[in-house]
């Protein structure tokens, strides 16, 4: 799926994902909104938050903005960088390095490419049992779906 993507000069789900998250949040002053948004596009793509990094960023959040006493705004460098460094702290507590994000963001297309692959698949089953309820398909062999493969139809 990834080699189809690049041949038709599509966007990836990650490259897709981080650019509704630059058209939505570009005009929100505060962290609260960006992160509410961020989970709003989370659960509108159907990714899971398995390691619950959520609810720890929203902590994160709520215990910076105790700590300088009114809302966080997203251009106040200086408690963003007290934010940021809470966020590291749980990156390295989820063992997550900034390092790793291709390998995070490979996974990501793997899984999504399965599940594309899947849902192609479920469709050409359903074809093909319908092709075969036709009736000028009945003496016809119905060709082993393990047989087939995408590559050759690209």
């Amino acid at each position: 799926m990834k080699t189809v993507r690049q041949k038709a000069d599509l966007f990836s789900e990650s490259q897709r994902i981080q650019y509704t998250i630059q058209t939505r949040t570009q005009d929100i002053p505060d962290a609260r909104t960006y992160l509410l948004i961020l989970k709003d596009i989370r659960i509108k793509r159907g990714l899971t938050d398995d390691l619950c990094a959520e609810a720890m960023m929203m902590n994160a959040l709520d215990k910076v903005e105790k700590e300088i006493k009114k809302p966080l705004l997203r251009n106040d460098k200086k408690s963003m960088a007290l934010l940021t460094a809470e966020f590291d702290k749980i990156n390295k507590k989820l063992g997550i390095r900034k390092e790793g994000l291709p390998k995070y963001e490979e996974q990501l297309e793997l899984k999504i490419s399965k599940a594309q692959l899947e849902e192609l698949k479920k469709d050409a089953l359903e074809a093909m049992e319908t092709q075969k309820k036709r009736e000028e398909f009945k003496d016809e062999a119905m060709p082993d779906v393990k047989s087939l493969d995408i590559r050759n139809f690209l």
